[in-house]
């Protein structure tokens, strides 16, 4: 696969990400800025689709990106974007006033969830138990093939399926996409998380979930909380 074609499986998903709506190769060529015509585009969206990376959800529609493109576009193509002025300064003060543990992991879970617009989930440092912030961001899909919420809100309310979750959280970000999740009634969703000392962090969303935005904002803050804890304040 070379290179443009790489590049246009990262346009489909930003396109995808931002409209919700399956992209056409008109619109690759218009607003992306590809040196060749909308029918080189059409055959390299075909070796795309040939390689499992898209799909054609109906007939005559545009494509959008499968699990494997998503994974493929997080493993090789996302680029971590910088937070806004307005997300660091939220980072930096939403601590600010915390009294104790619980308070921090609350305020920490309701900030990311505010931050990502996904679920926030938070792995309590000294205790078997995850704190959970943001499940009414899941209603915010309106495309035909919106979440099936109904088995995503049930696995949310079991603590053991919430400690699967982050169970295998490091010092970096991982990316769990679809298919990945252990758990069945999640594998409409991508999971984004990261440990932070002997606690994990990560946020829980649609596969159509901006990974760079998602991936920045969880390194951020767990990084932030890491600190903030060890500095015993």
């Amino acid at each position: 696969m070379h290179e443009r074609q790489l590049e246009i499986l990262r346009a489909i998903v930003d396109e995808y990400v931002a409209t919700e709506e399956p992209v056409g190769s008109k619109a690759l060529a218009q607003r992306h800025g590809f040196s060749v015509s909308p029918a080189t585009i059409r055959n390299d969206m075909a070796v795309l689709e040939d390689a499992g990376l898209i799909t054609q959800p109906h007939t005559s529609a545009g494509r959008i990106p499968t699990n494997s493109g998503y994974r493929l576009f997080v493993d090789r193509l996302a680029e971590i974007k910088p937070l806004s002025t307005p997300e660091r300064r939220a980072i930096e003060t939403f601590l600010d006033g915390a009294h104790d543990l619980d308070d921090v992991l609350s305020r920490t879970a309701k900030m990311l969830s505010q931050i990502t617009k996904q679920v926030a989930v938070i792995q309590h440092p000294q205790q078997e138990k995850v704190v959970l912030a943001g499940t009414a961001n899941l209603t915010r899909s309106n495309h035909d093939e919106a979440l099936a919420l109904y088995p995503i809100l049930e696995a949310l309310e079991e603590q053991v399926v919430l400690m699967r979750l982050l169970s295998d959280a490091t010092s970096s970000i991982k990316v769990k996409i679809g298919d990945e999740q252990p758990d069945e009634g999640l594998r409409s969703t991508s999971m984004v998380s990261m440990g932070y000392g002997s606690g994990a962090i990560g946020i829980l969303g649609p596969t159509r979930m901006d990974y760079a935005s998602s991936m920045a904002a969880v390194n951020a803050v767990a990084r932030y909380i890491g600190r903030f804890l060890s500095e015993g304040k």
